[in-house]
């Protein structure tokens, strides 16, 4: 054990100190965070030691100074995935994690970071014994200045402990299933440490993050720093790249006033159909030239707006042709197995006529939407809202902490055009729910005024920018009887007779859940469900979805759509793709489908004009 710690911890430093040796025998070895990445780097996944402690008696058994536990477990899969070699899926109230770090010599003088990207659900860290910070959360990403307890050039023991409380209804589950089966919309749940974890060493004046605003209109990109500290004299800089092309360029004072505006004359827009991105380096100088800090990242010209009850993008109606993406893997439960695996999941969504996707009751993480930038694909933010009770007040305290660094860490990917923090909250009740709703609205737009706000898919809506509703009915008569809005008239919702929910307003209409078409084995339809009947044939399955998307064209108001769903998830089999991601059927037939609503919709005076050019008119 000791000698595969020393070979994993080696390859571990060479890959993030730089060097050309690649570190196979580490899972997820890429950089965690591509819009904002540092040369030097350790990434800390492989395999550690682990515990469970279902008395949640570690503490009072010293575990935080323990040298090594008797279970294996490779990080950063969760224990309940095979991929971690564990594949315990019963019920984890407390797990204890241990592996060695070691710090390098050349980080001397540096602030070293311990950074995590997801542990599910209260962590604790200590390092040697001494607890240096806590954490809450499902899916955000935290970090850690450690540079006190330890020193380069050696090594020290990390140990973590994480405990899961999913069915107290104070933390957020998403579709962690509350039940010892998965069943329904519920499945596997993921405990513990589910993201990379690494380590990187930081001057003490580095800068922290940015916020990066393209303006198109004004062909301008707009930079606000944030640093660790502020030192006198200290100046950024920061450079925009066309390629190898330097297009803008500017150097002001490294404080945490700094507005820094780079002109983008024409700037190349960037669509899900051609997916533009400017390479940004930012390098921070003290007083005498000294680099002191030097970050890559990279910014997509791009404009989202409402008006008139339609979404512009690039000041374009454009129409969304969403799938609902839960992000379950068979092996890595909420992790990926590899980076190759977010890429080919976009891929093969676009390959079937999807322009984005609805990320759903999860928080994916960076790399997803490092992908999603790079290949041109849109997608709607949102969190595990499922398993919260969202009428007390600890339990909405406990989300709008999350979601605020969720929404932070995200906020510069111009893939990301929505933010929807929950969905089908049926248990709502006035009260804390309607405060907690506007909170969560205003508390967002604080953080992002750029981007609507879907405050909860499938109505129960409070306060929203997006009129979202679910509907699975097949018949053509009934989505068209329920989705043609008329003057006067209180348009279709999931959850009625709630009078402290909100009235329409004119907001874009989009059916953000439809269709869930399942398609099941026979040897498989008794532990199996779809939406709706059983369908027999092929030819059946591709009428009914025509007959959905017919009604969706006729129906003037619905300015978005998203398909339910885009894989088979354990039980519910109404993906486009088996679980494993295996064809069901040939791609061209869906795409056939589903594009013949465009996205792009050129004259933006006559919205309706591409549906008569459909030949859908009813």
């Amino acid at each position: 054990m000791k000698t595969i710690s020393k070979l994993l911890m080696a390859a571990s430093l060479l890959l993030g100190l730089g060097s050309s040796v690649k570190a196979a025998d580490i899972p997820r070895s890429e950089y965690p965070r591509p819009q904002f990445e540092r040369e030097r780097w350790v990434n800390l996944n492989g395999t550690w030691t682990y515990s469970f402690d279902f008395g949640q008696t570690g503490a009072e058994r010293d575990y935080r100074n323990s040298k090594g536990f008797d279970g294996k477990i490779t990080v950063p899969f969760c224990p309940e995935s095979s991929l971690s070699g564990v594949k315990y899926t019963d019920f984890i109230p407390c797990i204890w994690y241990q592996r060695n770090i070691t710090i390098p010599e050349t980080w001397s003088g540096k602030n070293i970071l311990l950074n995590f990207g997801a542990v599910d659900y209260e962590a604790t860290i200590y390092i040697d014994g001494k607890r240096v910070g806590k954490h809450y959360g499902t899916g955000s990403s935290f970090s850690l200045d450690i540079t006190k307890f330890v020193k380069a050039g050696e090594s020290h023991n990390l140990v973590v402990l994480v405990k899961d409380a999913l069915r107290g209804g104070k933390q957020p589950g998403g579709k962690q299933s509350t039940g010892y089966y998965s069943a329904g919309c519920n499945y596997t749940r993921v405990t513990g440490i589910w993201q990379t974890v690494w380590m990187e060493a930081v001057c003490p004046e580095a800068l922290k993050r940015v916020f990066a605003t393209p303006d198109i209109d004004q062909q301008q990109l707009v930079v606000r720093p944030e640093f660790y500290e502020e030192g006198n004299g200290n100046m950024l800089t920061v450079e925009v790249f066309d390629g190898k092309k330097l297009v803008s360029s500017k150097q002001a004072p490294a404080t945490n006033n700094t507005v820094i505006v780079l002109p983008i004359k024409n700037p190349k827009l960037w669509w899900p159909e051609e997916p533009n991105l400017y390479d940004v380096i930012y390098t921070v100088r003290d007083a005498k030239g000294n680099v002191l800090d030097k970050v890559k990242s990279y910014a997509g010209m791009r404009k989202i707006h409402l008006a008139g009850g339609y979404f512009y993008l690039n000041n374009k109606p454009y129409f969304q042709r969403l799938v609902l993406d839960q992000g379950f893997y068979p092996d890595g439960i909420w992790t990926a197995p590899s980076d190759e695996a977010l890429k080919h999941d976009i891929e093969m969504s676009k390959a079937v006529g999807f322009n984005g996707a609805r990320l759903h009751q999860k928080v994916f993480e960076e790399r997803y939407f490092y992908w999603a930038d790079k290949l041109g694909y849109i997608c709607w933010g949102e969190q595990a809202s499922w398993g919260l009770d969202v009428n007390n007040e600890e339990a909405v305290r406990n989300f709008l902490t999350e979601w605020a660094d969720e929404v932070v860490r995200d906020r510069n990917h111009p893939s990301i055009v929505t933010w929807t923090p929950l969905n089908e909250t049926w248990g709502a009740r006035d009260g804390v729910y309607v405060r907690f709703v506007n909170d969560l609205y205003e508390m967002t737009k604080a953080i992002d005024p750029t981007r609507p706000i879907n405050d909860a898919s499938g109505d129960a809506h409070v306060k929203t920018d997006i009129w979202s509703v679910h509907d699975y009915s097949r018949e053509y008569e009934r989505l068209t009887g329920n989705h043609t809005i008329k003057a006067g008239v209180e348009p279709y919702r999931n959850m009625g007779g709630k009078e402290f929910l909100a009235n329409y307003n004119g907001q874009p209409y989009m059916l953000d859940e439809f269709g869930g078409l399942g398609w099941i084995p026979k040897e498989e339809r008794a532990n199996s469900w779809g939406y709706g009947a059983q369908i027999e044939t092929e030819d059946e399955f591709f009428q009914i979805l025509e007959k959905e998307v017919d009604a969706i064209i006729a129906c003037k108001h619905i300015t978005a759509f998203c398909y339910t769903q885009i894989t088979d998830v354990e039980q519910e089999k109404n993906g486009v793709y088996y679980y494993d991601r295996r064809p069901k059927f040939d791609a061209a037939k869906w795409k056939a489908i589903f594009e013949k609503i465009p996205s792009i919709i050129e004259n933006p005076q006559d919205l309706s004009g591409w549906r008569a050019k459909a030949g859908n008119e009813k």
